[in-house]
């Protein structure tokens, strides 16, 4: 082994351990997967850089400001499809390898548990059944997709907005009937 490779592997050993005793102080006992978060930051970090790769390679640039419409549209179109996407009986099958299903949570939500068997699947298992922590990527891919396709992001969105109106009609509708009852 080169004098380099020993400086090297004993950094390593060094950080990790720090890492180890770091993350044994901040779990206080409980299962949280902190490689598996890092990781999961880290797979948000290069889509991010990813995505302004792609938008330079195109040509598109961002905006010099978003449209108050624009905003709005994705904004609702960002928390229906983060609904779907972490709680929809539909969508579950994307979600079983990282979920145990618990239960309905509400009307066409279902409640599921993250399974914890390893840091990868417990992290992603909590960004997939989570839909604040899920509405982030959603909207970064919203974003991103009105700086390289308007138009079609605009009408992605228009889908996902119509179907949160709609859902909303549906439950006034509902509390009318129980109204009248």
């Amino acid at each position: 082994m080169t004098t380099w490779e020993s400086t090297a592997r004993q950094v390593t050993d060094r950080v990790t351990g720090i890492a180890r005793r770091e993350e044994a102080e901040y779990s206080g006992g409980e299962p949280r997967p902190l490689g598996g978060y890092l990781a999961t930051l880290g797979t948000y970090g290069v889509a991010c850089a990813s995505m302004v790769g792609v938008a330079r390679l195109v040509g598109a640039a961002p905006p010099e400001r978003v449209s108050a419409a624009d905003l709005a549209l994705v904004t609702v179109a960002t928390h229906k499809l983060s609904r779907v996407l972490t709680k929809d009986p539909v969508t579950s099958p994307l979600r079983a390898p990282f979920t145990r299903f618990r239960g309905q949570s509400g009307p066409a939500e279902l409640a599921e548990d993250v399974r914890e068997s390893s840091e990868a699947r417990h992290s992603i298992g909590e960004l997939i059944t989570c839909p604040f922590c899920a509405g982030q990527w959603v909207a970064t891919g919203f974003v991103f997709g009105l700086v390289v396709a308007p138009r079609f992001t605009r009408l992605a969105a228009s889908v996902f907005t119509a179907a949160a109106g709609s859902d909303a009609l549906q439950f006034a509708y509902a509390r009318l009937e129980q109204a009248a009852e």
